[in-house]
């Protein structure tokens, strides 16, 4: 079957394309002290503005689905708003902080009009310090396929959530020197930190630290949720993980019950899912975006994993 002009979906990168996307004036700065800082060739980026002045610059109250490529981190501290992250439609509230990985699908439907609180983006290069056994963020369970993106607050936590990004777009917007960059983004680091330990409050581990089974299953977990549309068998993730595809899948099953193409599917369908609900691309548009050769056998991978046709799931989430 002839799937005609694919529509590939909208992409935002960097700040530049952030503004170009959501702001009627691409060229404001958020920051009108900011120093450059960067070494030639390093494109790395963080950027941090209030809700209340990013709103006052919106070009419409709502926009439609983009593939965010770069990490987002939200604090409201008053006010509302409804977006959709991958395939969920949230309304958040004040005192809530909530998150969106990289490489996701993403809309904005509506912001109050007494919205107030922080939007951060960085990107993986600006988060890296050069310490031994740094985090990663994909470690972060907000950042991962399956958790939930957000946290509520108490009032001591937010209240402490915004000391903290006050104090990082100050000493962001006060970089005059490589040092000055280096504390930002420990602070960014802090951060991050800090949002883990409120969540793990609220969800206890079930232990003080992962095995190493435990890890491997987590680390296949992440690189799903990043390349599911490129690899598609569990031999491509055993590589990437230095292991044999049979031992992968034998540690994977034995921990979750499920074997690992399973988690390729689900990751799969969920970007699946997030098309269908975020965009008005033809099926055979998210079909080829998706990299099936052929809308049929997409209609009916996804009729296999979800139970209803793409037609009929798209039908029932219209906003």
């Amino acid at each position: 079957m002839q799937m005609g002009r694919i529509k590939p979906l909208k992409e935002v990168s960097n700040p530049v394309d952030f503004k170009k996307q959501f702001l009627h004036n691409p060229e404001h700065s958020f920051c009108e002290t900011c120093h450059s800082v960067h070494a030639p060739g390093q494109c790395s980026f963080l950027e941090i503005a209030p809700l209340e002045l990013l709103k006052s610059l919106h070009k419409q109250p709502s926009f439609e689905s983009v593939r965010r490529k770069f990490y987002t981190l939200v604090l409201v501290t008053a006010g509302s708003l409804t977006e959709t992250i991958g395939y969920n439609t949230y309304t958040f509230g004040a005192g809530t902080l909530y998150f969106i990985p990289e490489n996701q699908l993403h809309a904005i439907h509506g912001w109050s009009n007494d919205i107030k609180g922080y939007h951060c983006i960085f990107d993986a290069d600006y988060f890296l310090l050069c310490l031994k056994n740094q985090v990663q963020l994909q470690q972060f369970p907000f950042m991962q396929p399956g958790k939930d993106p957000f946290l509520q607050l108490t009032a001591a936590e937010s209240s402490a959530m915004k000391e903290l990004l006050q104090k990082l777009s100050f000493e962001y917007c006060g970089r005059k020197t490589f040092n000055d960059d280096l504390l930002v983004r420990l602070y960014l680091n802090v951060l991050l930190i800090e949002a883990e330990r409120i969540y793990q409050t609220q969800n206890p581990p079930p232990g003080r630290q992962q095995p190493r089974k435990e890890q491997l299953v987590a680390r296949f977990r992440n690189l799903v949720a990043k390349h599911c549309i490129q690899y598609r068998q569990v031999a491509n993730y055993a590589r990437l993980l230095y292991v044999n595809p049979h031992y992968l899948n034998d540690t994977v099953k034995e921990l979750t019950g499920r074997p690992a193409s399973s988690f390729i599917y689900h990751q799969l369908l969920s970007e699946a899912k997030a098309c269908l609900v975020q965009t008005d691309d033809t099926v055979a548009n998210i079909a080829a975006n998706l990299n099936f050769t052929d809308v049929t056998y997409f209609s009916r991978f996804f009729k296999k994993h979800a139970g209803v046709t793409p037609k009929q799931y798209r039908n029932g989430h219209h906003h």
